[in-house]
């Protein structure tokens, strides 16, 4: 008999070893039902109750957490729109001083001239003047009948020519006369023209600034949204941060592009001013060191232009400084902008030299033949571009304060969004596995049932001999107290 074979009762047959096996243990096991049962379900709620209470409290966590991203992305709304309004006042106030300040002398300037336009227009609108006295006289001359009389004839066509020739007066006196009364109204042309432009403009104003009246009412009803702290105001906010967290990035990612950029052109210039045999770790060159330094610290320097501008709001303290050291703060970082860009276009140009000595040495080493110089126009017009580049790409780094400022403050929410959703699938997770290992006990505990189920249908069968006697017995007692 092998080692591996001692358990064997029956030597050569380990089925019918196992199955004798099995039968004596069956009786240990059915004697010890109670006690796996026991054993597997304090197991089950070993392990399945922290689970539960771990998911139990991860839920609780992630309630609280979203109440606190809630709380500061409703305060950084409310920050943001009140600086909004804030602006919109600002530029209301600004208008009106601007557009209206001298509004008050202007209406009194168009009242006067509008005044002597109507009295010149009522003179123009008067009419002639009756006719004289002596107007009857001729009537009642020219009734008399003159019956052939020479002298009446004579008379009456004297005193015709003499009414035709007053009459062909007053005419041209009252022709003269509306005439100057048109040439003063064709002289004030100009003035209703610009009467009428000057009404526009103000027309145009006050509709800027009615427009500008609507901005700041759905502002404010935005405001009062935020403070009542409604799912609408949250949902538009989230929104607005998960917007702002993708167009950040991409702006960013360009930004990056841009500073791979400016360090491919100074990094070539660095290794020859600081060694290219440098190393400050295993893999990483001190001239690329240099050279991201360089570059960081361009950013700084836009970053602190931007701060001093008061369009980013990264730094309080330098948000809370006096004028005067704003100002001073302001124009350091400028120069050292203007200095970083001046550097930066030398090691261009150092660049473009060294690349034109590696290259001529490269083709001297390959042929023996003397090579050409290159024509200085084509030298002069890569080298003039990457000088450019180099000149204005420090100030291209210094926007990237913009969209990191709108980065780091929607990524509180983004990441807060992310937070919260990583908690509660943990927290699923582990009531997952808690509830598994929960029906994994009872299939544990069925499954121990059905192995020792021959003697569990013996003890059912005793059971239901015993329930059937003893109603025989309750049956057959009232029957002997009858008898």
């Amino acid at each position: 008999m092998t080692s591996n074979q001692f358990w064997m009762i029956w030597p050569g047959n380990g089925v019918a070893s196992a199955l004798i096996l099995f039968a004596i243990a069956m009786p240990f096991l059915y004697a010890a039902r109670k006690l796996v049962h026991d054993l597997v379900r304090s197991l089950g709620h070993m392990v399945g109750g922290p689970l539960r209470l771990g998911a139990r409290w991860l839920f609780a966590t992630a309630r609280d957490m979203k109440e606190r991203n809630r709380a500061v992305l409703l305060a950084h709304g409310r920050e943001e729109v009140g600086q909004t309004i804030e602006r919109e006042f600002e530029r209301i106030g600004s208008m009106v001083t601007r557009d209206l300040e001298g509004y008050p002398a202007l209406q009194r300037k168009l009242l006067e001239e509008i005044t002597r336009v109507e009295e010149d227009y009522k003179k123009c609108g008067e009419v002639p003047p009756p006719p004289p006295e002596w107007v009857e006289a001729v009537t009642a001359i020219a009734k008399v009948k003159s019956d052939g009389n020479e002298m009446v004839q004579r008379i009456l066509e004297e005193i015709k020519r003499s009414v035709e020739g007053i009459h062909s007066k007053a005419l041209a006196e009252y022709r003269r006369a509306y005439e100057s009364r048109h040439k003063i109204l064709n002289g004030f042309m100009p003035f209703w023209r610009s009467l009428d432009k000057t009404f526009g403009q103000v027309d145009k104003k006050l509709t800027g600034l009615q427009d500008t009246s609507s901005k700041i009412d759905a502002q404010m009803e935005k405001y009062e949204q935020i403070n009542k702290k409604t799912d609408k105001s949250e949902h538009a906010l989230t929104v607005s941060a998960f917007t702002q967290f993708a167009i950040a990035t991409l702006v960013l990612a360009i930004a990056v592009g841009g500073a791979l950029v400016n360090f491919k052109l100074i990094a070539l210039p660095f290794s020859e001013m600081v060694g290219a045999g440098d190393y400050l770790t295993a893999t990483l060159r001190m001239s690329d060191v240099a050279a991201l330094v360089i570059i960081f610290l361009e950013a700084t320097m836009g970053l602190f232009v931007m701060e001093t501008l008061r369009i980013t709001h990264l730094f309080p303290v330098i948000a809370n400084m006096s004028e005067r050291n704003r100002r001073r703060m302001l124009w350091t970082a400028i120069v050292f902008l203007f200095v970083f860009a001046g550097i930066e276009a030398a090691l261009a140009l150092m660049r473009d030299m060294l690349a034109a000595d590696r290259q001529a040495l490269v083709q001297s080493l390959a042929s023996a033949q003397q090579a050409a110089p290159p024509d200085p126009l084509l030298r002069l017009i890569p080298t003039s571009a990457q000088m450019l580049l180099g000149f204005f790409l420090p100030f291209a780094l210094a926007f990237v304060a913009i969209p990191l400022e709108s980065f780091v403050y929607s990524l509180r929410t983004v990441g807060g969004a992310f937070v919260v959703m990583l908690v509660r699938v943990s927290a699923f997770a582990l009531r997952v596995l808690g509830n598994l290992v929960r029906h994994l006990c009872r299939v544990l505990i069925a499954l121990y049932d059905v192995t020792i189920v021959l003697p569990l249908l013996i003890e059912r069968l005793v059971k239901a001999t015993r329930a059937g006697a003893d109603d025989d017995a309750r049956e057959a007692r009232p029957v002997k107290r009858a008898a």
